[in-house]
């Protein structure tokens, strides 16, 4: 008798102990029943709203519903502009916040903008541009940000015997990359889509510039976005023609390429002035970051020979009226150096 007393007892006790454990589980799932309730509603109401003559996209931060700034933050929504986020209070009230949206419109983009194709502008030739423009990047309404900051691997140069139009940048897998200046995405491509760039954006900005981000592991912008300077718009990566994780980036005006490093510093991630004056001659391959105007200019005019079968630096000497040793100056090679198909020598 007293021991089923016992059990009696150690049961209700054990009862009694459960409870306050029982009763958080309860009101949890009440609170999260409730918050379902209130998003479902608001989503609902949203869904009607955009259905109505009304569109949702033209919802403003006038249109909020009054609520108390001290309430504490329990979600936020996404919604058709992502410049606009419905804010979720735990009191059961919202309201819209507007976050800072680039100071750009669509009229800025009209001009040539191809989707069909990587590259814009190519019934544009060089012949046709300035000698010089100067392009603004940065001012009190528009931003800037280095797209990567990290060690420069390869740059702007002839590389393998073939021109390499950008800036390789080391990262991590996974790593940020954020939009130069504000713009509009023009291109987007998976791999397969864009030859040896890999997953790639490219995103044109009012001053007429375009950036390329290349070999991306996913992308986070879809084309006809808008961006802002310093958007994360894709995570860093490896694929297309790479042999480690880096990103391509490079610098386009009117179509065509130029040394990005003329406009970022990317170890220190540093713009280099908010005003960028673009020469023509600032096109060719051999025309780099670091050069002075005169060396530039110089770089441009060289003469460039593709070693053949059978050429020989003494045959190329007299084709091109200059000496070995002269050749041998240009290219930092010595006379007895052996020449290799499709190697690029530089004649005069």
């Amino acid at each position: 008798m007293f021991g089923k007393y016992r059990f009696f007892v150690k049961k209700k006790v054990f009862f009694l102990l459960l409870l306050p454990t029982i009763f958080l589980i309860v009101n949890t799932i009440v609170i999260k029943v409730k918050k379902i309730l209130f998003v479902s509603f608001l989503l609902f109401g949203l869904n009607a709203y955009s259905q109505s003559d009304n569109s949702a996209d033209e919802l403003t931060p006038q249109d909020i519903i009054e609520t108390n700034n001290n309430a504490e933050v329990i979600d936020t929504i996404d919604t058709r502009d992502k410049y606009t986020k419905i804010v979720l209070y735990k009191n059961f009230t919202w309201q819209y916040i507007e976050l800072d949206r680039p100071n750009i419109s669509d009229d800025d983009f009209q001009d040539d903008w191809e989707q069909a194709s990587i590259h814009a502008y190519r019934d544009v030739p060089l012949s046709s541009l300035p000698d010089e423009i100067d392009l603004r990047l940065t001012d009190s309404l528009h931003g800037w940000a280095c797209p990567k900051i990290g060690q420069v691997n390869s740059g702007w140069k002839f590389r393998r015997y073939r021109e390499h139009k950008g800036s390789d940048i080391q990262l991590n897998t996974g790593d940020s990359i954020h939009a130069a200046f504000d713009g509009k995405v023009r291109v987007v491509r998976e791999v397969g889509q864009a030859g040896g760039y890999g997953n790639l954006i490219v995103v044109r900005h009012p001053n007429g510039l375009e950036t390329y981000y290349a070999h991306l592991s996913k992308h986070l912008v879809k084309e006809n976005d808008l961006v802002k300077a310093g958007e994360v718009i894709g995570l860093g990566g490896s694929t297309g023609r790479s042999t480690g994780p880096h990103l391509h980036f490079e610098c386009r005006y009117m179509g065509k390429p130029f040394d990005a490093e003329r406009i970022f510093c990317f170890e220190k991630g540093e713009l280099r002035d908010s005003v960028f004056t673009l020469k023509k001659h600032y096109f060719n391959i051999n025309s780099h970051y670091g050069q002075t105007d005169e060396q530039s200019k110089a770089a441009t005019q060289r003469v460039v020979h593709i070693v053949k079968k059978g050429d020989t630096l003494g045959a190329l000497a007299k084709r091109y009226h200059t000496t070995v040793k002269r050749l041998c100056q240009l290219n930092h090679i010595s006379a007895t150096s052996t020449l290799r198909l499709g190697q690029r020598l530089v004649v005069r």
